[in-house]
Parts: structure tokens; sequence; C-alpha cells
């Protein structure tokens, strides 16, 4: 998911938003020969994630860097864990840190919280998955974090699956219209969701022979009694009122998926320290 040339394109990018020019207080404190030895320590317990962004982020400013891991993404650490050690050029060092640690505060945040929601919902076949409220221009990033954290990824953008929502279906007139026209329309690879707030309308999505049914902000006897009437026809998710408290619950009802904006979009970064 996080080919070599997609993290150097967006290093790259990060490093001159942060750079600039140059690095005006280390280039003028620190020789280009001066050497200097840090230790990536953690600060409170979490997922660790985003070991080959921050190896990137050094790398491209010195390709001599030499960094060691002792966890990979997707491994549980805890506070005062020693994850790596970085030895080389100074100036590399002290001008990359604050952009490492930004990657990976972040994804590893959002890796805790993905595999925090995924075990609340117990011993229930639901899976976890993110949404496309994503912090523009770290999408993939974000998204790879989601699956570090034992979740599962929704569509990346818009061009992955057709997702009929309410301005959609008001825009065509009917929801079997909008689904007539889109089905006339796009790739046969691609597959149509629709997002259903009533009863009534997962019985006319069904009847329309859609692929996934959404359902958005349902009561939990509406969603029981969805599921029942689907009966395996479609891929069931469920959405809205997603919580570490209400998980389990939303689970039990037998959906398949779901969704929550709020593993990647409230998730907290992880404290993470270069000394």
């Amino acid at each position: 998911m996080l080919n070599k040339f997609l993290i150097e394109k967006y290093v790259k990018q990060a490093l001159e938003e942060d750079i600039g020019f140059e690095d005006i207080t280390t280039d003028n404190l620190v020789s280009e020969e001066d050497k200097l030895e840090c230790i990536l320590n953690t600060r409170v317990d979490g997922v660790f994630c985003g070991r080959d962004v921050f190896r990137t982020v050094f790398e491209v400013l010195d390709k001599d860097i030499d960094i060691k891991f002792y966890f990979k993404d997707g491994d549980e650490i805890k506070k005062g864990d020693k994850i790596a050690e970085i030895k080389g050029s100074a100036r590399a060092i002290l001008s990359g840190e604050r952009t490492a640690l930004n990657y990976i505060q972040r994804m590893s945040g959002i890796a805790t919280e993905t595999r925090k929601y995924q075990n609340a919902i117990g011993e229930y076949k639901a899976k976890i998955v993110d949404t496309r409220k994503t912090t523009p221009c770290f999408r993939v990033f974000e998204k790879y974090a989601v699956k570090v954290g034992c979740g599962t990824v929704h569509r990346f953008n818009l061009s992955d699956c057709a997702m009929l929502k309410d301005n959609h279906v008001k825009f065509a007139g009917t929801l079997t219209n909008a689904i007539n026209i889109l089905k006339k329309s796009i790739s046969h690879a691609h597959k149509i969701e629709v997002e259903c707030d009533t009863l009534s309308q997962v019985e006319e999505a069904l009847a329309c022979g859609v692929d996934i049914i959404m359902l958005d902000n349902m009561t939990i006897d509406e969603m029981k009694t969805a599921v029942e009437k689907i009966n395996g026809r479609a891929i069931v998710e469920a959405s809205g009122n997603v919580n570490l408290t209400t998980l389990k619950e939303i689970a039990s009802t037998g959906v398949d998926i779901i969704s929550s904006s709020a593993i990647v979009a409230k998730a907290p970064t992880l404290d993470l320290g270069l000394d």
C-alpha cells in the first residue's frame, strides 16, 4: 500500500514545507561533518506505525543515515520502549526530526485507535472500517495506519466504488432510477453501495441488486430487521453513532462492516520522542 516512490513523493513535499530554503538554526550551528546518535522512544503504550516513512525522511536528507529498528509496523509498544537507534549526519537528523515524528506520531495514533475499535467488537464477525474523512494529501498514510491497526479500508477515493447518498438520490429522482443509471454507465468491476435511512429503502436497494447496503443511523432493532431482510444478498454496513461503547451492540446485529470516521479523524497522536 505504501510503495517507496509514493512515500518519497510525499516526504519530499513535507520536507520542503518544513525546511524551506534551509534550516537556518541547524545549518549555522552544525557542520557537515558532525555526527549524532539518537534514540526513538515511546512515552505511552500503543501500536507502532510508519517505520518506512520515518526512515525515508532521513534518507532523503542523507542516504548514509543508519537506522536500526526494534519494532515493526503493527507491533504493540509500551511506555519507555526503545523503538529505534539513529546514527549519522547531525544536520540531517536535526533538520528531519520534526517531520519524521509528525508522520509516525499521527500514524501510530491512528493504528492504536483502530486496534481499540476492532478489539471492542469482540467475538462478532464485523470489521471496523474507515471513511473518506481524512487529512488532504495524507490519506494514503492514514489508511495504511488503519490497516496496520487491524482495521479494514473503505473506498480509497471516489473512483473506487459508486456510493449513492441522499443527495444523489434526490438529484436522480428515485433510488431505483439512480441505480439503473449507474449500472448502465460504470465498469463491471465497480460495486454499487447505497446509503439507506429506512427499511423501505433497504427493500428497494435489494430489489435493484446492489452490492453493499449501508444502514445509516438506524436503531439496533432496525439493523437486526435489515440484516434479516438482506439475508446475505448484499454486504451490510452500519454507520452512525459508532463509538467504543456502542460497537459491540452494533456488531451483535449481524452486520458485516461498521464504518467510523473516528478511528482517523478523532485519533490522538501517539507521544513518541527522539532523544
